[in-house]
């Protein structure tokens, strides 16, 4: 066992994973947790990063990339990319800022304020990192979105941003946005990179990126923004309607940055890789801004999940910090402890993981394995960055979320109907996770959405909507959702947009989804409908139904499974009951049914 001794379980009734500092290859940043949390201040932190020239505020990409080059440190390699077909890019972070300088010279030319939102609908491919820096320079609003969504998702997400600028390819935007153009008012200017097929698309606002860009200075100043101002637009989903627009502002950085030094344990020499897509929230914090801002090389695979690949790239890139998804590591059990052996990962010194709870055997099965335990960490989309966390001089106790990060007050509370809130002190009961705040990349608003976002707060509390527990020696255990959002494979799926999708096929009238538990994914979507008279259950009619509903939302969001039923449980306010749905899937005790359509 490479790093760990594995002592007796104490509460978690599992085996704890003690830590030996003689395994260790570098001293942790992070030594003492308890001395830690009594000095550390966010104003402290703040102080590790430069700001802009000559007091001129806070960016985001100033931290990340320009203040290593004034620093004469611009020849490292910030970034190392790996394509599908085996071609490799490296990029210097004087490199990477000329080329974020280019993207915010373009944004200028095309009349882009400060405080407009640049959409980026790409692979992991390098001109999306360049699109992110230039947007942040040019006192733009950045907002990535996964490339596998379906139009849909891409629609309501733009449509809720406002967006002003989308940097795609031609073949992304013939499948996820030609047919949706139309219904984008605010969408002046699409940006195509490079894809072989970037110069069949014309028309008004259509742009080859790379020759653009080429015509474009290398040098930028970069625009003033203060701590406060609007950086990066992140979406999550909720229960009922449309997306919710979570809003970010450059002080995030300092988040990102610490939590980088203690959560992710990041030093200037490492090789980093994060395998989350910057589509979501996990790979823009961490596959773009804290490995920078942190001065490591990173490591980008533009290909998906593949176990040999993954370890070959682990050997051959002599990746020392992974940060990967529970999902993935479930994936990689499933083929055994021999393939892992099969890999040189003498380099590999700390792998974290984020997305849905990690289950105890996978971190167990990472020392057996790899020869050191995964660390499960939990954080969310609004919250911007890591919250709770296994560190990497902190024992383990397999299952746990961890705790705190030095900085972040959290608490388990009880919700009464009043709005107020009650702290829950007795360790192992169980109620809603909730947090102090006050920390640097908070979300600020909901876009557009001020009332919603003012829900989220009740008795001085932010309130996640995750059910969790702490237990008396301080460790964290997630629960569940306290709402019907579905976790799978690493992405928080809302139901109500599922089911608006499936409604649109002729035959639906109507829908209701669930998380269905799975071994790999966490969770898989499934779909109960009832149909429109005329229409009749058939498994013709069920594949027909499912392939319309991956067409419009694309595959991550789209059910695997749908059912044929004859009503849906509803309330008499006629509110579908999805709790009741699961319950009766999975065969748990119904609950409460007193507000039951039909019950007297």
């Amino acid at each position: 066992m490479a790093d760990t001794d594995i002592a007796t379980a104490g509460v978690s009734e599992r085996p704890v994973i003690r830590k030996r500092r003689a395994d260790w290859h570098i001293a942790p940043n992070m030594l003492d947790y308890d001395a830690t949390r009594r000095t550390f201040t966010w104003e402290t932190a703040r102080q590790a990063l430069d700001g802009l020239p000559g007091g001129r505020g806070l960016n985001i990409a100033h931290e990340a990339l320009d203040r290593h080059v004034a620093a004469g440190r611009g020849d490292k390699i910030a970034l190392r990319w790996l394509g599908k077909d085996g071609g490799r890019v490296e990029l210097s972070y004087a490199q990477l800022a000329q080329a974020s300088n280019r993207f915010a010279n373009l944004l200028q030319r095309l009349g882009l304020k400060r405080g407009d939102r640049v959409f980026a609908l790409l692979g992991r491919v390098p001109a999306l990192y360049i699109a992110a820096f230039g947007t942040l320079k040019a006192g733009c609003v950045f907002s990535p979105l996964f490339s596998a969504f379906g139009p849909e998702p891409v629609r309501a997400r733009m449509s809720i941003g406002e967006g002003k600028v989308l940097v795609t390819t031609a073949q992304l935007y013939r499948r996820k946005v030609a047919a949706i153009r139309d219904k984008l008012p605010s969408l002046a200017h699409v940006l195509l990179a490079s894809d072989g097929e970037e110069s069949s698309l014309t028309g008004p606002g259509m742009l080859a990126l790379d020759p653009a860009l080429a015509q474009c200075a290398l040098e930028f100043t970069i625009a003033p923004t203060g701590p406060e101002d609007p950086a990066l637009l992140h979406f999550t989903s909720g229960t009922t309607g449309r997306p919710k627009g979570a809003l970010h502002v450059h002080a995030a950085v300092v988040a990102h940055h610490t939590t980088g030094r203690f959560a992710l344990d990041l030093h200037p020499d490492d090789i980093f890789w994060c395998t989350a897509d910057p589509g979501w929230v996990t790979g823009m914090s961490y596959g773009v801004i804290a490995p920078l801002t942190n001065y490591t090389t990173m490591v980008v695979d533009e290909q998906d999940f593949d176990a040999e690949r993954w370890y070959g790239i682990l050997s051959r890139e002599r990746v020392t910090v992974w940060y990967t998804a529970p999902t993935a590591v479930r994936m990689m059990m499933r083929y055994g402890e021999e393939v892992a052996r099969k890999y040189d990962l003498s380099a590999l010194r700390f792998m974290a993981s984020v997305g849905e709870p990690l289950n105890p055997e996978a971190v167990e099965w990472g020392v057996q394995a790899l020869g050191r335990p995964f660390h499960d960490n939990w954080w969310q989309t609004e919250t911007g960055g890591i919250m709770i966390a296994n560190f990497i001089a902190m024992d383990i106790k397999p299952g746990s979320m961890g705790k705190p990060m030095p900085g972040i007050e959290a608490a388990i509370v009880r919700r009464h109907d009043d709005g107020s809130v009650e702290l829950v002190k007795d360790p192992g009961e169980e109620g809603e996770l909730a947090l102090k705040p006050g920390w640097p990349s908070m979300f600020r608003t909901y876009l557009h959405e001020p009332e919603r976002y003012a829900k989220c707060f009740a008795g001085g509390w932010y309130l996640t909507g995750d059910l969790a527990k702490r237990d008396r020696d301080g460790y964290f255990w997630f629960v569940g959702r306290a709402d019907d959002v579905i976790k799978t494979s690493g992405h928080l799926i809302g139901p109500f947009e599922v089911e608006s999708a499936l409604m649109e096929h002729p035959a639906v009238a109507e829908a209701g989804v669930i998380g269905k538990p799975d071994p790999v994914a966490f969770e898989i979507i499934k779909a109960f409908v009832t149909l429109k008279p005329g229409h009749k259950p058939s498994e013709t009619l069920r594949r027909e139904i499912l392939a319309r509903a991956r067409k419009s939302l694309g595959a991550a969001v789209a059910p695997k499974e749908l059912a044929f039923a004859p009503n849906l449980p509803k309330t008499r306010s006629g509110k579908i009951m999805r709790r009741l749905l699961k319950a009766r899937e999975l065969g748990l005790p119904e609950g409460d049914t007193s507000t039951l359509e039909g019950n007297q």
